[in-house]
């Protein structure tokens, strides 16, 4: 053999592979979910949802029927993705992809009638045309998404303990940003200092996210005016980065004395985001600046307690946004007009955009085991100032998972 089991191990040795009881949990939650729908079966084929149901991101397709055998059809790596699935103990079959014209056939076989669900909105459109035409002897071929879009929602105590892994190593980043911070060091030396720390925690390099265009920096520096400068990212601060082909993230801009740098970070450990925000200085902010961040956190505390209590995500948008524009920041909540973000906190697990939202429309609450980056921020041409935690709710309400108060809201260097 080329190579063994042993060289895919984490740290120390350690296995990092998806627990088979998880694996099993999802599978059989999502069959009783299409069984519900009416579907006979979803094929799974986004690469996050390869990695949730079938514990890796190989190149394949995951059947899941709504009765019967699991299985992974793999182009390649076949024997990887075995390992990664559990080897023996893998709650499913692990078998090569067949020819394309037998495809339907192999299905047919393992309970697929009509009612086929694709994830038309997770995968290319060319590529779900390739296989609904591959599979229109089937019947309808419908759309999975939703269903395995809202099963991700509530989180297992495993995926909340890798959310809470990535958390610490998440502090370390803001601790070094706090070591190393100076005058005239640009917001890109500020980035490498913190990636650092994460790369060699075992960051993989990629931030998923569910909507187009799918790219994300994962360290967002904006020092002094680049706060007040947009980005194509629908966030209230996206940064300059370092060129138009990037748009986003630490750029060239430097730290200067009295000015607010905001500081957003993303750390991913085992897949799972764990999202935060603070702010540093070189010496002390103005009273000005001071009262803004007072304010962001005041409406935090709002838009927890509404969470906290149950209460929908669009209500707590709702309170949270009055509370910003009665203290005089309707103009500059989440952005300047006219590019203002609509929300004041997103879900986030494998994927940074996950939902519900806290945004007009989401009338719903976030359900115990969900798990959401609640951020209020205001932008002004001089810069910009806020706060974010990480946050899940549990059977006794809310609890924050980044490092809420073990971390200052404000750090002077």
């Amino acid at each position: 053999m080329a190579w063994l089991e042993d060289d895919l191990l984490g740290p120390e040795g350690e296995d990092w592979r998806v627990p088979v009881s998880e694996l099993a949990n999802r599978q059989a939650a999502l069959a009783q979910s299409l069984g519900t729908a009416g579907l006979s079966g979803a094929l799974i084929q986004n690469p996050v949802d390869l990695y949730y149901f079938a514990g890796g991101r190989q190149n394949a397709s995951l059947w899941i029927p709504a009765d019967g055998q699991v299985t992974q059809f793999v182009r390649r790596s076949e024997r990887r993705a075995r390992y990664e699935a559990g080897g023996d103990d893998a709650p499913h079959e692990v078998i090569p992809f067949p020819q394309m014209s037998e495809f339907a056939d192999e299905l047919r076989a393992r309970g697929a009638g009509a009612g086929v669900g694709l994830q038309m909105q997770s995968i290319p459109s060319a590529f779900a045309e390739r296989f609904s035409t591959a599979l229109s002897g089937l019947g309808v071929v419908g759309d999975c998404s939703a269903l395995t879009h809202s099963q991700r929602e509530v989180k297992s105590t495993w995926e909340i303990e890798q959310m809470s892994f990535a958390a610490e190593i998440q502090l370390t980043m803001f601790e070094v940003i706090a070591e190393v911070g100076c005058e005239g060091a640009t917001e890109l030396e500020l980035s490498a200092a913190a990636e650092a720390i994460s790369r060699s925690a075992g960051f993989g390099g990629n931030i998923n996210l569910r909507r187009f265009p799918m790219q994300c920096d994962r360290v967002v520096i904006a020092a002094g005016r680049a706060g007040g400068i947009p980005s194509f990212f629908d966030a209230a601060i996206g940064g300059t980065g370092p060129h138009p082909g990037v748009g986003m993230g630490a750029g060239f801009s430097k730290v200067k004395a009295g000015e607010p740098v905001l500081v957003d970070i993303l750390h991913s450990h085992r897949g799972y985001l764990i999202d935060m925000t603070r702010m540093f200085s070189l010496g002390p902010l103005d009273a000005v600046w001071q009262e803004r961040l007072e304010d962001m956190l005041a409406v935090k505390e709002m838009v927890v307690d509404v969470l906290d209590q149950g209460k929908t995500c669009s209500q707590a948008w709702q309170d949270g946004h009055a509370l910003a524009v009665e203290m005089g920041h309707g103009d500059h909540i989440m952005g300047m007009k006219p590019e203002q973000t609509r929300f004041l906190g997103h879900s986030l697990g494998l994927e940074l955009d996950e939902s519900p939202v806290v945004a007009a429309g989401f009338d719903r609450p976030l359900e115990v085991g969900g798990t959401m980056a609640i951020e209020p921020k205001v932008v002004y041409p001089e810069g910009s100032i806020g706060s974010e935690d990480t946050w899940v709710r549990g059977e006794r309400g809310m609890e924050p998972l980044s490092a809420d108060g073990a971390f200052p809201w404000h750090h002077q260097w």
